[in-house]
């Protein structure tokens, strides 16, 4: 921990010194990468000593005693497991800090507190081990504003080495502590050796200090181990021992996993747990009685004034084993000195030795100089003839390359002549070929837009029929409509009449009935007091009389509305069936029209097919043709063809604008019919959808009207009833009531005669506006008819007169291709016949000869001097200059190898 935690009391601002340990690294690093984050963060340190398996906080607050601070009892802090595979320290100090200084001061404060005691092999070993661990919360925010907190945690451990007690003086208490740390540290090492193997037990828990550091050796952290080693021979075993232990540890494979991110409540949750804990332990000791302190800080300073006497005899312990050491350093020292003087004769010896070893090295340069001169002297012959043997051979190599060159050229030049006279011979055979494939090509072409103007003649002849008969078809159609609405219009007529006959009818009967009522109460009013039993008789009569003949009125009536409404549905049907008739006839007409429109699509397409085939034959033809002939008359055929495929291009665009013409006109005409036709179809539904309605109305005033009759001649009959019972129940008074009931009477037969008036005012004036309506109905009817009419003829002489444009066009479009293939046949005879040449001859073509190529035997007579010349020239151009005699090489050395 001295070498973790050291660091300079000063340095330039604020950066660490050197030597500074691996905590104060570690700590200004986290510092520095907290800042530049720029978040909220809390930083809380813990710092715990494992002594003889008893863990102590080393930041817990200072107490106040009289003995020393090494001798002091510490109190343990007990270890218990957190319930998620960890383990925590109840009691443990946790220091809030907010900067590297105040981490700093806190590890000066607890390094203090360490046990540490001074052995043979060390002044100040450490005798326990200590764990100094980082806590850092940050907090972050979450797009949607949620708060989350991050936690992270650093572990810094430093473990105490393992000792051999025979080598360290440790007596004692001195060898307790040093057999705990070994035992921990050998639990440690079967720990990482379990890791390692894979085994299926770990032995986490034989050791407190392998608990504490299960989640760094086989948890999910990252985890770093830093030996401690020395390079004193006397520490060899050590060494080994801490490099082993390291190697082992190096090969356990971790799964670090980033921490997970927990939400501001929860931590807040488990700090107010905590603050509940803490409020309960200060509560028990606050009502403790007769006590000034907790008692087991009373126990703990009796454990301290023991612990101080058992110190104070190892401190008699230790002084005798240091005299002891003193007396042995003090030989060792002796023995020193004696080694000393053996090791200045040995160097008296060496230095003679030097000596005549100089003198065979002076010797032995002379011998090198001689050695190198001779290789100097064979390098320079071996370069010199290489450089001869190189010049030559690469110049007779290239003279031999040019000529074989030269050879192939001639061979090439010959072969080249002698394929031009062979294609000389086929041209034209060639040229008469072409010339016989151009003719018939053109004839197909000919037949074939000839067989393509008939068919399309035909086509337009079948348009023309069906046209024709559309329009017969529709005048017949059409004759037909208006017999059956005028047929429509008399029916409707007469029923009207025969309603308005019934009518009146009932009113004269009605009128007559009432009349009968009014003479009948009268009489019966003059003769009431002598006739008032047969009155009784006769006005039971009289009243059932009444009933019947009103219940012979309604049946009739009823009758007279269902054969009307009936009329109305089947005059109805009859126009809807109409209505599908023309509608249907309108749809063929629109369906003939698409077709003829497709029809000439197709057409179209054809032509424009047939002419981009004949174009990409013909300039694939062109094509071939011209590179055949490209070799001698390249030139002439080139215009010729130039000049044929123009005047070809030519024509057959011409002919595709023409066909286009003719399509874009059939489009505009067939268009118009389909616009004609979807017109006179909308109006006819707009027709017939009002005639329906119009129908629909008359039967449901109709009905209405009925409906009216019938209440009222519910309400006589209801009158009557109750005219009937009232006889009954005022027999008595008769006589009172008599004048009363002939003055209801009369008002009664007024009402029905009022009613029968404005009934009868009503039926005429409905009568008047059905009329109306029918006359209305037909006119448009028939106004409707003749539009659509007029406009099928119309539509039916442009038809023909596009017919007939068509007929003509398709007419000149033979008679101009007939010239444009007689005209391209004429091109072609004069182009072949007349302006076509042989290849002739020139006489320029060089005459074969035979290079003159020199041998191999010439160009070895060129090689360099002989080797005893080549030596000769070396020396006197190089002397070799030795101040002595040079003496033989007492190493033998292998001739030079002979180099190709």
């Amino acid at each position: 921990m001295e070498g973790e935690c050291r660091r300079a009391k000063s340095g330039p601002k604020g950066q660490l010194p050197a030597d500074a340990g691996v905590i104060p690294r570690a700590v200004k690093q986290i510092f520095d990468t907290l800042e530049r984050q720029n978040t909220e963060y809390s930083v809380k340190v813990t710092f715990l000593e494992l002594y003889n398996e008893e863990i102590t906080d080393l930041l817990a607050p200072e107490e106040i005693s009289k003995v020393a601070l090494e001798d002091r009892q510490k109190k343990t802090l007990p270890l218990m497991e957190d319930g998620k595979g960890g383990v925590l320290v109840r009691g443990l100090e946790e220091e809030i800090v907010t900067n590297a200084s105040e981490i700093f001061s806190l590890l000066e404060r607890g390094s203090a507190k360490r046990r540490t005691a001074e052995t043979l092999l060390n002044k100040q070993s450490s005798r326990s081990h200590s764990l100094f661990s980082i806590t850092i919360h940050i907090k972050e925010a979450t797009p949607e504003g949620e708060e989350l907190i991050k936690c992270g945690k650093l572990n810094l451990v430093d473990l105490a080495g393992s000792e051999n007690i025979s080598r360290s003086g440790a007596r004692e208490g001195r060898a307790r502590e040093a057999g705990e740390i070994n035992k921990s540290l050998l639990t440690l090492g079967r720990v990482i050796t379990a890791l390692v193997e894979h085994l299926g037990h770990v032995p986490y828990r034989d050791s407190k200090l392998t608990r504490l550091l299960r989640d760094s050796l086989g948890g999910r952290t990252k985890t770093c181990i830093i030996a401690t080693v020395s390079p004193s021979v006397h520490c060899l075993e050590e060494t080994l021992s801490t490099l082993d232990y390291a190697h082992r540890a190096k090969s356990i494979k971790n799964r670090p996993e980033v921490n997970q991110k927990m939400m501001k409540s929860t931590l807040i949750k488990d700090l107010y747990g905590e603050i509940d804990r803490l409020k309960a332990e200060v509560y028990a000791a606050r009502e403790k009685v007769g006590v000034y302190i907790p008692k087991d800080r009373y126990q703990q300073e009796e454990n301290e004034r023991k612990a101080m006497a058992d110190q104070i005899e190892q401190m008699n312990v230790s002084l005798e084993a240091n005299q002891k050491l003193i007396s042995d350093l003090q030989q060792k020292y002796d023995s020193e000195l004696q080694h000393s003087a053996d090791l200045s004769k040995k160097l008296e010896m060496t230095e003679k030795c030097l000596d005549h070893t100089s003198n065979l090295l002076s010797t032995t340069k002379e011998d090198l100089k001689q050695a190198q001169y001779n290789l100097r002297e064979k390098d320079f012959i071996i370069s010199e003839q290489k450089k001869a043997e190189n010049a030559l051979t690469h110049q007779a190599c290239v003279l031999r390359s040019d000529l074989e060159k030269s050879g192939r050229d001639n061979a090439s030049l010959y072969s080249k002549i002698a394929r031009e006279d062979k294609l000389s011979a086929t041209n034209r055979s060639v040229v008469n070929t072409f010339q016989t494939d151009l003719a018939s090509k053109l004839d197909v072409l000919s037949s074939t837009l000839n067989a393509s103007i008939d068919q399309q003649n035909k086509h337009l002849k079948s348009v023309e029929h069906l046209c024709q008969s559309c329009v017969d078809s529709h005048d017949k159609a059409t004759s037909e409509l208006k017999k059956k609405i005028l047929a429509s219009k008399s029916l409707y007529m007469s029923h009207m009449e025969a309603f308005q006959n019934v009518v009146l009818l009932h009113k004269a009967s009605a009128n007559a009935t009432l009349e009968d009522i009014s003479s009948l109460s009268a009489a019966s009013c003059c003769s009431l007091d002598q006739l008032i039993a047969c009155v009784e008789g006769e006005a039971h009569n009289i009243f059932s009389d009444i009933q019947n003949l009103l219940t012979t009125h309604r049946s009739e009536l009823t009758h007279f509305t269902q054969e009307l409404r009936e009329s109305f549905l089947i005059s109805l049907d009859r126009t809807k069936e109409m209505s599908t008739f023309i509608i249907g006839l309108f749809d063929k007409y629109v369906e003939e029209t698409s077709k003829l429109h497709s029809h000439s699509n197709n057409t179209h397409e054809a032509q424009m097919k047939s002419i981009e085939d004949f174009q990409i034959a013909y300039e694939e033809q062109s094509k071939s043709e011209e590179q055949k002939l490209l070799a001698d008359i390249s030139s002439l055929v080139s215009k010729h063809i130039t000049r044929q495929r123009e005047l070809v291009g030519v024509r057959l665009n011409s002919l595709g604008d023409a066909a286009r013409g003719n399509k874009a006109f059939l489009d505009e005409h067939t268009s118009a019919m389909e616009c004609v036709t979807k017109d006179a179809k909308r109006k006819w539904e707009i027709f017939a959808e009002q005639a329906e309605n119009d129908c629909k109305t008359g039967s449901s005033s109709s009905a209405a009207k009925h409906c009216r009759m019938e209440t009222m001649l519910q309400e006589c009959a209801c009158t009557v009833d109750s005219a009937v019972q009232q006889w009954k129940k005022s027999h008595a008074a008769v006589n009172d009531l008599s004048k009363k009931h002939v003055i209801e009477v009369e008002a009664l037969v007024r009402s029905a005669v009022e009613n029968n008036g404005q009934h009868e005012v009503e039926i005429a004036s409905s009568r008047a506006v059905a009329e109306e309506h029918a006359a209305n109905s037909s006119k448009d009817i028939t106004q409707d008819i003749d539009d659509l009419l007029e406009e099928s003829r119309k539509s039916s002489s442009r038809v023909m007169s596009t017919i007939e444009a068509h007929f003509a066009e398709l007419q000149q479009l033979q008679e101009n291709h007939s010239s444009q293939a007689a005209g391209v046949n004429e091109h072609a005879d004069k182009a072949f016949q007349s302006s076509y040449k042989d290849y002739e001859p020139t006489g320029e073509t060089p005459v074969r000869s035979e290079p003159n190529v020199p041998s191999k035997g010439t160009i070895e007579s060129l090689r360099a001097m002989p080797m005893e010349t080549l030596v000769n020239e070396f020396r006197e151009n190089h002397p070799y200059e030795s101040s002595k005699e040079p003496k033989p090489s007492l190493i033998p050395r292998s001739p030079l190898a002979t180099l190709n």
